[in-house]
């Protein structure tokens, strides 16, 4: 009889349930009157008729333009860093590598007085792309006593390598591999056009990953698998090869001034090329990022965000954004161009070559409030940095005031204003997350932070994924 009763209990529970479920679904549905609710925002009259006639068969960004504003950014500047010639990644997404080499341009040219110059990114991202393979490797290997669905391996199989980056990859590998000219390692088809040749080393980097995997599982000897490990590696140097050529040990430069006066001819090693030419410790920088979600000054560090093994992941400061702009207007008065990261791709009107936040209309042209600030659209997912490109410019106004930035872009010098973007100081506030500056600007407060415990996030974060 107990038992009767608490089986007829369970019954009616579920029974109650199930209507309670039903009555929430047809309050939480669309239903014909919630329906009919929601078509009144579409009125049937002739401004209706003719806003859709002209959205449905038109760009919409070019009918958000905003022509009020229009003509009232221009391109001219008080302050610039010298710098000549634009580069362009092509098909890649190796802009913070371009971004990286651009920043350290200016001081060659300055130094042997050149007419223009251009390292060879071909023979960085090489190295780049071994190294991150060695990186990927060793990450198996450390994470094989975990199941395949946790959630670092998953993230290791999905991501293990790309041509993206940011500015610590682009230290590491120059103080490690040194620099070339661009005429010793130019660029090949598939330099300027990755996604094959990347498509095909994941391939083949995921399958040595579940065979290291299964070493390890199998218990053999360390030395089996570090091994075994050279051996893949071996395979991918020679994908590379195939797909970039193979990078020089040494070479010879020689250069033409602008007053015509040829240098010395002299035979190089990368690492002694940079030395000689650039002689900047890339160590002496440091990385600055504008994110309200987080508390500000406090260090981060961001776990396999770096390209070599043996290399240091990312680290940042977080500041608020007037004293990052503090900061990087000390560095163009002194003529030191920096690393900028944004999210390029909002409010970005390429045929004038502008940055603006009032450049597109979007909440008048579809009747609604694009009202997010910083903190929700990074919370939201709907914005984060997506492009990296150099600092060297900006404009004080009349009233000593900043309007203004220039910014030396990798595009090649058909798009935006012949390769340069200028961005107005509201967008620098509102799309800025990254920015790379010599320590000697830089305060000894905010210095201090760098002694803190670096708090750690994940890869898998979305405010970090690589620049491309």
């Amino acid at each position: 009889m107990k038992t009767f009763k608490i089986l007829t209990l369970s019954i009616l529970f579920s029974i109650i349930a199930i209507i309670s479920f039903s009555q929430d679904f047809e309050e939480c549905g669309i239903s014909d009157a919630v329906l009919k609710e929601i078509k009144k925002s579409v009125e049937n009259n002739a401004d209706t008729r003719a806003l859709i006639n002209a959205v449905t068969n038109n760009d919409i960004k070019k009918l958000a333009l905003n022509r009020e504003n229009t003509g009232k950014v221009n391109h001219y500047f008080s302050n610039k860093v010298k710098t000549t010639g634009i580069t362009n990644q092509k098909s890649t997404g190796r802009c913070w590598l371009f971004t990286g080499l651009n920043t350290i341009r200016p001081v060659i040219i300055d130094k042997y007085n050149l007419p223009d110059f251009d390292f060879s990114h071909n023979y960085s991202f090489f190295w780049d792309q071994l190294e991150k393979s060695n990186l990927f490797l060793e990450a198996i290997i450390a994470t094989s006593d975990k199941p395949m669905d946790d959630r670092t391996v998953v993230w290791l199989f999905k991501h293990p390598i790309n041509d993206g980056g940011q500015w610590t990859t682009f230290a590491d590998i120059v103080e490690k591999y040194g620099v070339v000219p661009k005429s010793v390692m130019p660029e090949t088809f598939q330099s300027e056009n990755t996604s094959m040749m990347s498509r095909l080393i994941r391939r083949k980097l995921k399958e040595d990953g579940m065979e290291l995997r299964e070493m390890y599982q199998n218990k053999a000897e360390t030395e089996l698998i570090q091994k075994r490990k050279i051996e893949m590696l071996s395979e991918i140097y020679r994908m590379l090869v195939l797909n970039l050529g193979e990078p020089p040990s040494e070479f010879t430069w020689q250069y033409k001034n602008k007053n015509d006066k040829v240098g010395e001819r002299k035979t190089y090693t990368p690492k002694q090329f940079y030395e000689e030419t650039i002689g900047i410790n890339l160590k002496d920088f440091v990385m600055f990022m504008n994110d309200p979600s987080r508390p500000y000054n406090q260090l981060y560090e961001i776990e396999y965000d770096r390209s070599m093994y043996e290399g240091y992941n990312w680290k940042y400061i977080n500041l608020p954004i007037d004293k990052i702009k503090e900061f990087a207007k000390v560095s163009i008065l002194d003529s030191t161009a920096m690393y900028f990261s944004c999210d390029v791709g909002k409010q970005l009107n390429s045929t004038y070559g502008t940055l603006d936040i009032n450049n597109f209309d979007y909440d008048d042209l579809m009747g609604v409030k694009f009202g997010m600030d910083k903190k929700q659209r990074i919370q939201t997912f709907e914005s984060s940095s997506t492009h990296g490109m150099a600092l060297i410019g900006l404009n004080i106004d009349e009233n000593e005031k900043i309007d203004k930035w220039l910014l030396e872009n990798s595009w090649g010098v058909e798009r935006c204003n012949k390769g340069y973007l200028t961005m107005t100081d509201e967008w620098f506030a509102e799309y800025l997350f990254r920015l790379v500056i010599n320590k000697k600007y830089i305060d000894k407060k905010t210095l201090k932070i760098l002694e803190q415990k670096a708090i750690k996030l994940p890869p898998w974060d979305p405010m970090f994924a690589p620049e491309e």
